[in-house]
């Protein structure tokens, strides 16, 4: 006899799985799409933008770019390196980083200058193990997202976070 109160075996077993995400860490909205921009404007784009701890990018209507400050993108983001130096962009149409619309690929062709960021309370304040030294050319793909006003940004660290890093229009 079944008593109609106790869950069935569907449910039991949604429940282990459930409670197995949660003890193996899995992010169950890690391969979510990313909103995609699609109708972006090179004149959206030309133009300063800004980050935390003095990161700024000018990017010019001639496609070259002037980046200061800037931290690695993904899992280059833990080493903790940040370039400086000058570079070119383009605004591309094809699939690249975590979307399918619109990109700002942003390439550092030549370093001026690396700095190290300062760790964050939960990081060791030594090099990481394994840490790679600031490269001299670095290529970022960076996202589009379209709310009261265009921004662009990056997915840094485990790609199961999703942190992002969000640059904004500088305001004049």
């Amino acid at each position: 006899m079944v008593n109609a109160d106790s869950p069935g075996p569907v449910r039991r077993i949604a429940a282990v799985i459930a409670c197995l995400f949660v003890l193996v860490g899995c992010n169950p909205h890690m391969y979510d799409d990313v909103p995609a921009v699609h109708d972006a404007k090179r004149a959206e784009i030309v133009g300063t933008w800004l980050c935390i701890d003095g990161t700024e990018v000018t990017l010019r209507p001639d496609g070259s770019a002037v980046i200061s400050l800037l931290d690695g993108q993904e899992f280059d983001f833990d080493d903790r390196w940040r370039l400086s130096g000058t570079g070119e962009w383009e605004l591309i149409d094809e699939r690249a980083g975590w979307n399918d619309g619109q990109h700002v690929r942003l390439t550092l062709t030549s370093r001026t200058a690396s700095a190290t960021r300062t760790p964050d309370p939960a990081e060791r304040l030594g090099p990481s193990p394994g840490q790679e030294p600031a490269p001299e050319t670095y290529t970022w793909t960076f996202e589009l997202q379209r709310g009261k006003q265009l921004t662009l940004y990056f997915f840094f660290g485990d790609p199961d976070s999703r942190s992002a890093y969000v640059l904004e229009r500088k305001q004049p």
